[in-house]
């Protein structure tokens, strides 16, 4: 199935830990730049629908030994405004119950911007530029 092509602006409209929220059809979705790397997630959080592009980006703590603190995914981690559920930006699963829950992720990608062009011909050996 081909997929639709939808532009949401230009590099610099989303700078890295920012995000950007657009309207395509009827779905709402956040297109995010996690250190130069974009991404997107369907803006519906999967536990109760809460507007989860919405919600605040950070890091979480990760596993360590008893007593040790480890905060990781700085910039990655997104948290659902409601109830505080964390996403991972990159992958849309769920921190620490990774599968069956995961929010919708969309594929996104970085295109060079498109030039003007201009019809050119060759007429008896010589070229020639049509404006």
């Amino acid at each position: 199935m081909t997929q639709a092509r939808h532009v949401v602006g230009k590099v610099g409209d989303i700078p890295p830990g920012s995000r950007k929220i657009v309207e395509i059809g009827h779905r709402s979705i956040g297109v995010f730049n996690v250190d130069g790397e974009f991404f997107a997630l369907l803006n519906r959080c999967p536990h109760q629908g809460a507007p989860l592009c919405l919600g605040a980006i950070s890091g979480t703590m990760l596993p360590a030994e008893p007593g040790q603190y480890s905060y990781g995914l700085h910039g990655r981690v997104l948290r659902c405004p409601w109830h505080g559920w964390e996403f991972d930006i990159t992958t849309g699963e769920m921190i620490f119950v990774p599968d069956p829950v995961h929010a919708r992720s969309y594929e996104v990608s970085v295109e060079p911007p498109e030039l003007e062009t201009f019809p050119i011909v060759v007429e008896d050996s010589t070229v020639v530029l049509y404006i």
